[in-house]
C-alpha cells in the first residue's frame, strides 16, 4: 500500500452480513492470516436472536500482544450486506476515525452508524465478485479488512489455501483476495486525502515459540481428554454444542465415546452410570441444562461419584439470550442443589486457561470423588484467539480404588482426609449400594443422626481439607488497591489495570479459578496489605461480590462494579470505573 499510514499496537475490525453470506470463514481466515503474519488476534461472534440464519458479524481485534478483551471501539465495519446489521450498533462501535465500507448495490449505511461520523466508503463487492466466476464475495471482504489492517497479500492467500476444502475454486477465490487487496490500496489512498487512513498493525516476525488458534469451547475438549475423560454424554445446546461436536472424533480416537442423549436429564444420569463404572466423564450444556441436571448432581454428591458438568454461560433466566455471554449462572452453580450438597466449581480465566481449568477440573472430580461444575461462558466458549501454546499442567484422573477382596471393605468409610476407596462394579468381595438415599459407612440406607452428620461432615470435609495449590487464582501485583473478577471479566480487567497504570494508578488482580469451596487462607494472604477492594463481574446481581461476602472475611468492606450482558465489558468503562472508584475512596 503506497499511501503512508499510522502504526497500531491493535486494529479492530467487523464483518457484518445475513447469515450465509460467510462473515465467520472470512473472520476466521483473517485471524489465521494474523497469525501467519506474526501477530496475536480474538474474533468474537456474534448474532441475532434466532441463532442460526439473519444478521451475523465477525469482531476481530488483531495485534503484537495476546487479546483477552474486544477493544472499545472499531477502526472497520466492512458489511457484505446490511441486513439488520444495524442490530449490532451498541456492539460495533465506531467514531470519527472508524473506516464504514458497504455495498451499495445492497442499500444504504444504516443512519445509526453513519451519524458515528465514521468515514463511509461504498465500494461493489459483489459485482467484484461476479467478475471473477466461481469466487465468493467474502473473499473480496478478506483482501479489504486484511491489507487496510496492514497485512501482506501473500500471508492473506496462505491462509485461504491452508482453509479452502473446494480445489475447482481455489484460484479464483485467490484472485478475489487480490482484488479486495487492490481495492483497499485505492480505498486507503482516498482516506489518506481526506484526512488520514485507518491505522495498521505493527506486523513483525513470528517467533519461534509455537501459537495455537482456538475456541475456549475446543481448549475445552481439549483439556478434558487431556485430564483422562473417556465418556460423554450431552444434549446440543447453544453456546456449548461445540464442545461436543469437537470431542467427537477424538474421544473416539482414544478409545472412548461421545454420545448424543435424548435430554440433559438423560445424559447427567449416563455419565453417572458411566463413572461408577470406572470411567471418568463429562457432560457439556448451558444454564436450562444444568438447572435440569440440579437433582441428578445432587445424586453424585450424596453417592460421591465423580463427574464434570461443562456450563458454557449464556443470557438468562430462562431460554434468555442463547447466542450472548453473561456470568449469572455463579450463584445457581455454588448453591443450586438442595440440603447440604458440597461440590466444586471452577472458572477458566481465558480462551487458552479453558484447557488447564478443564484439565484441573477432570483431576479435582476423580481425586475427591466430587462433581464438579467448570463455568465457562459464550465469550469464551465461541471466541478464537491466537495463543501462546499452552503449558501442559500434567493433571490427570487419579482415582482412589479398592482393591479386591479388601477386609471390611466400607465404601463410605470415615478417612481423615474424607475420601475413601471407590469400589469398581465387579471388583470381588468390595460390592456396596450406592443410590441416592443417605447411607452408613458400608452404603447400607439410614436415617440415624449419626449416619447423617457423619457423611455431611465426610463430604465437606474432603473438599475443604484437600490442597489446591496455587492454582486456585492469578494474583497480580501488591498495591493495595485490589480488584477482584472470575472468568472473562479478567480480559477486560487486565487492560483497564494496565492503563491505569499508564496513568499512575497501580491496582493489585485476584482473578479466582476455584470459586468453591471457599479458601478463606488463601485469600487472606492475597489480600495481605490490601486497603481497597472492588469486585468486577458481568451479571445484573453482583452474584460473585455477594457470594464472596458470604464465605469470606474482607480486611475492608469491598465494593461492587456489575452490570449484565449482552455487551461484552470493555477496558475503558472498567477504567473509568476504577479511576472513580479509587479517587473516591
Amino acid at each position: 500500500m503506497q499511501a503512508e499510514v499510522a502504526q497500531a499496537a491493535s486494529v479492530s475490525i467487523a464483518l457484518a452480513g445475513s447469515g450465509g453470506s460467510g462473515v465467520m470463514t472470512a473472520g476466521t481466515v483473517l485471524l489465521a492470516a494474523a497469525a501467519k503474519a506474526g501477530a496475536y488476534g480474538l474474533m468474537v461472534r456474534t448474532s441475532g436472536p434466532q441463532i442460526r440464519g439473519g444478521e451475523a458479524a465477525a469482531m476481530l481485534r488483531l495485534g503484537s500482544h495476546p487479546m483477552a478483551s474486544l477493544d472499545d471501539g472499531f477502526d472497520l465495519l466492512l458489511a457484505i450486506d446490511w441486513q439488520n446489521v444495524n442490530r449490532f450498533a451498541d456492539e460495533i462501535v465506531l467514531g470519527p476515525r472508524s473506516v464504514l465500507i458497504g455495498d451499495p448495490d445492497e442499500g444504504d449505511a444504516p443512519e445509526v452508524f453513519k451519524a458515528s461520523g465514521a468515514r463511509y466508503a461504498p465500494l461493489s463487492m459483489k459485482k467484484m465478485a461476479k467478475e471473477i466466476p466461481g469466487s465468493w464475495v467474502n473473499m473480496i471482504a478478506l483482501g479489504l479488512a486484511g491489507t487496510l489492517a496492514g497485512l501482506p497479500l501473500a500471508v492473506l492467500q496462505e491462509a485461504v489455501r491452508d482453509a479452502w476444502k473446494k480445489p475447482a475454486t481455489l484460484d479464483a477465490n485467490l484472485q478475489a483476495v487480490a482484488a479486495g487487496a487492490a481495492a483497499a490500496s485505492e480505498i486507503a489512498q482516498r482516506l489518506v486525502q481526506e484526512g488520514g487512513a485507518m491505522a495498521q498493525l505493527q506486523v513483525g516476525e513470528r517467533g519461534s515459540a509455537p501459537r495455537w488458534m482456538m475456541s475456549g469451547n475446543e481448549a475445552t475438549g481439549l483439556g478434558a481428554l487431556r485430564g483422562g475423560v473417556r465418556f460423554v454424554a450431552a444434549y446440543p445446546i447453544t453456546p456449548a454444542t461445540e464442545v461436543l461436536e469437537w470431542l467427537a472424533p477424538r474421544i473416539a480416537r482414544l478409545g472412548g465415546t461421545l454420545l448424543q442423549a435424548e435430554d440433559e436429564l438423560a445424559s447427567i444420569n449416563m455419565i453417572i452410570g458411566a463413572s461408577y463404572g470406572g470411567v471418568p466423564a463429562l457432560t457439556a450444556t448451558a444454564g436450562p441444562g444444568l438447572s435440569l441436571m440440579t437433582e441428578a448432581l445432587g445424586l453424585a454428591v450424596a453417592s460421591e461419584v465423580p463427574v464434570v458438568v461443562i456450563d458454557v454461560m449464556r443470557g438468562g433466566p430462562s431460554t434468555g439470550i442463547p447466542a450472548k455471554s453473561e456470568q449469572s449462572d455463579l450463584s445457581y452453580a455454588v448453591s443450586g442443589l438442595h440440603g447440604d450438597a458440597p461440590r466444586l466449581v471452577v472458572a477458566p480465566t481465558s480462551i487458552a486457561d479453558c484447557l488447564g481449568a478443564t484439565q484441573w477440573a477432570v483431576h479435582l472430580a476423580e481425586a475427591l470423588q466430587a462433581p464438579v461444575i467448570v463455568l465457562s461462558d459464550q465469550f469464551m466458549g465461541q471466541s478464537r484467539a491466537i495463543v501462546d501454546r499452552p503449558v501442559d499442567a500434567g493433571y490427570t484422573a487419579q482415582r482412589l480404588t479398592a482393591q479386591a477382596n479388601t477386609p471390611d471393605y466400607k465404601r463410605y468409610r470415615n478417612t481423615p482426609s474424607g475420601v475413601s476407596p471407590m469400589a469398581i462394579p465387579g471388583t470381588e468381595g468390595v460390592t456396596y449400594t450406592a443410590d441416592g438415599l443417605e447411607h452408613s459407612e458400608a452404603g447400607i440406607p439410614s436415617s440415624q443422626s449419626r449416619d447423617h452428620v457423619l457423611q455431611l461432615d465426610k463430604r465437606q470435609r474432603k473438599l475443604t481439607q484437600h490442597d489446591y495449590g496455587s492454582y486456585w487464582a492469578d494474583i497480580e501485583g501488591d498495591a493495595p488497591a485490589v480488584v477482584i473478577a472470575f472468568g472473562s471479566a479478567s480480559g477486560p480487567v487486565r487492560e483497564a489495570i494496565a492503563r491505569a497504570r499508564a496513568q499512575g494508578l497501580e491496582l493489585r488482580l485476584i482473578v479466582l479459578r476455584l470459586l468453591a469451596p471457599a479458601q478463606p487462607e488463601q485469600m487472606a494472604a492475597a489480600l495481605q496489605g490490601a486497603k481497597h477492594i472492588i469486585v468486577v463481574e458481568q451479571n445484573h446481581g453482583a452474584q460473585l461480590y455477594r457470594y464472596l461476602r458470604a464465605w469470606y472475611d474482607f480486611p475492608v468492606p469491598p465494593q461492587s462494579f456489575h452490570r449484565p450482558g449482552p455487551l461484552p465489558l470493555r477496558p475503558a468503562e472498567l477504567l473509568t470505573a476504577l479511576l472513580a472508584w479509587r479517587n473516591g475512596a
